[in-house]
């Protein structure tokens, strides 16, 4: 089932890292926004598990992430904001006038028991991912990837913005030009509030037309560093990878990157309640598969992905195409267990899971015809 990767260095010492690392943290099995918010659902410890029962984790490629201090998030954020959000933690409630100035205790927001330390551990994530590159390799944090978060304020489900952090702290250990792609269903208006017209970093978003926050659009190229792309409704696997290969990839290689992250949100795979995008998750898959050597340092990220069976898989499937493992046709009775185990409290598909859910990491190819809207927005962006 692997592929034979070479044997792991140490992780510092002047030495590039051989193998991938999985940065993970068991605060995001024991943590939930609430019961009826979308991220309710166990996502990072369902990775994990499912890895661990395939075997493709251990404590060698295996990291636990520290959580980040106050100072190393208020490189970018505002420190009122992250003292408001430790405090709204410690006091299990915000005030009106928190709320209106923090977008604190809001219903995309909520206050919840671990609502500082859990993106304080994403963001200690991405600390460590980016050390741990200062020579090269790829790590996987599948906990990162908030990037909707502003400066002074939480913003659509997201306290802190951890790619902005990332792409900082990389460029803090000598990554002096950054490529960052977003793959989720919703454009990342945060990241580009913070790298918007910046020379030394690429911004690359293919994002679902007419869905929340509605930035991005295709006109808004942020100074000439951000390519945007508005998807319609039905994006197949066909035109994800006609994307991949007249955007994303043209555009990567050309920017010749010290560094790359990729935002690797599920919500674009067509059983996520959160988008109207109908990829399988081998077009995640793909994406990765071809971005995985494009540039010396590589730190993939979570993101969206609020059906825990789909995101679960295509999180787990992104750690197989980084180490190059096979992804098995049928899943041992370890893994099947792991999903079958899962719950989907107030779920609104209405009907029971299909068992290929439950069964396999891979969906069925979901091909298509390529709309017209698509290629000319294509060419549009080809045109730049």
């Amino acid at each position: 089932m692997g592929a034979g990767l070479p044997s792991p260095r140490p992780d510092k010492g002047g030495a590039a890292i051989l193998t991938p690392l999985f940065i993970g943290s068991e605060i995001y099995r024991n943590s939930s926004y609430g019961a009826w918010h979308p991220l309710r659902v166990p996502r990072v410890s369902t990775v994990m598990d499912l890895a661990r029962a395939l075997g493709w984790l251990d404590t060698h490629n295996y990291r636990n992430s520290p959580r980040a201090r106050a100072a190393a998030m208020t490189v970018w954020h505002d420190p009122d904001y992250v003292a408001a959000l430790e405090r709204a933690e410690a006091e299990g409630a915000v005030d009106a006038g928190t709320r209106a100035r923090f977008h604190l205790g809001t219903p995309s927001n909520p206050v919840f028991p671990e609502m500082f330390r859990r993106p304080a551990t994403a963001v200690g994530g991405v600390l460590l991912a980016a050390d741990l590159l200062r020579d090269g390799g790829i790590v996987y944090a599948p906990g990162g990837g908030t990037h909707h978060g502003m400066p002074d304020r939480a913003n659509g489900f997201c306290y802190l913005n951890d790619p902005v952090l990332c792409i900082l702290a990389l460029r803090s250990i000598g990554a002096g030009r950054i490529a960052y792609v977003d793959i989720d269903a919703h454009h990342p208006d945060g990241v580009e509030h913070a790298f918007a017209g910046d020379g030394q970093t690429l911004l690359i978003s293919v994002h679902e037309e007419r869905r929340w926050p509605f930035t991005g659009a295709i006109e808004d190229n942020g100074g000439g560093n951000c390519f945007n792309l508005p998807v319609p409704a039905g994006l197949n696997d066909t035109e994800m990878t006609m994307i991949l290969d007249r955007l994303i990839l043209p555009r990567v290689t050309s920017f010749r990157p010290d560094a790359l992250v990729l935002q690797c949100g599920a919500d674009a795979v067509a059983d996520d309640p959160m988008s109207r995008l109908s990829l399988s998750n081998r077009a995640l898959w793909a994406v990765v598969a071809a971005l995985r050597d494009v540039a010396p340092r590589l730190v993939v990220l979570g993101g969206g992905g609020y059906n825990p069976w789909s995101v679960g898989r295509a999180w787990t499937g992104v750690w197989a195409t980084l180490n190059g493992h096979e992804i098995p046709s049928r899943l041992p009775m370890a893994a099947e267990g792991v999903l079958r185990g899962l719950e989907w409290r107030g779920n609104s598909r209405g009907k029971a899971p299909p068992v290929h859910w439950f069964t396999t990491l891979a969906d069925p190819p979901s091909p298509g015809p390529v709309s017209d809207t698509l290629r000319a927005r294509l060419a549009q962006l080809e045109g730049r």
